[in-house]
């Protein structure tokens, strides 16, 4: 099976400490502990571009945004919460995403959980 930007964004997600996926507004959606999204993958607008909406920390929206807008865009329904949205239709560091969705995890996941991340790589701590 041919690698897309979903099944590299699905690894990504999964790989986090009690992530879960199951369809939110017909789209792959990911979850910290069933509860709490960090990740959509943004296809349902069909609007011919490819992508996915993340929980940020504080200020990474608009930095991000103004630094390279052809990349990066404020999604709209969550946009003002803060979360930031990604363009896969774009040549893609992937990881750079793997950072951006290991963040995303980080701002809505419990402490116990982003502690136990941490143990698994004291780099990103």
């Amino acid at each position: 099976m041919a690698e897309t930007p979903l099944t590299r964004l699905r690894a990504l997600c999964t790989a986090l400490p009690e992530t879960t996926e199951r369809l939110s507004h017909g789209e792959p959606t990911w979850f910290v502990r069933g509860k709490k999204t960090f990740v959509m993958f943004a296809d349902h607008h069909h609007d011919d571009r490819l992508g996915f909406w993340c929980a940020a920390p504080p200020g990474a929206q608009e930095a991000m945004v103004a630094a390279e807008p052809g990349r990066f865009f404020r999604p709209p329904y969550v946009g003002h919460r803060g979360w930031l949205g990604v363009y896969l239709d774009v040549p893609v560091d992937w990881a750079e995403i793997g950072e951006i969705v290991t963040d995303a995890y980080r701002a809505v996941a419990p402490k116990t959980l982003v502690a136990r991340l941490d143990e698994q790589d004291p780099a990103d701590g």
